[in-house]
């Protein structure tokens, strides 16, 4: 399994991510070993989770979110907060 998940950063901007193992990939950003992003604008909440069976779906459907803008995310995270495909 795959996830895209997106993150809430202390700035109130967003960061989305793909991962084969979400816990790690958390623990990563929490503790400065994850991207770039989130080591300058600290994570504060996972806000949104999808699973995918493959990387592929993840990272089309990462893609795809990064290109939307703040309001179309809003509303993603306000529908649902986990979502299975």
């Amino acid at each position: 399994m795959f996830f895209v998940y997106i993150l809430k950063c202390n700035n109130g901007s967003f960061y989305t991510g793909v991962s084969g193992d979400i816990q790690q990939r958390l623990y990563d950003h929490l503790h400065c070993k994850g991207g770039r992003y989130t080591k300058i604008h600290k994570p504060e909440q996972l806000v949104y989770v999808e699973i995918f069976h493959t990387k592929k779906e993840a990272l089309l459907r990462e893609k795809e979110i990064k290109g939307w803008r703040r309001e179309k995310k809003i509303n993603l995270i306000k529908s649902r907060s986990l979502r299975c495909k």
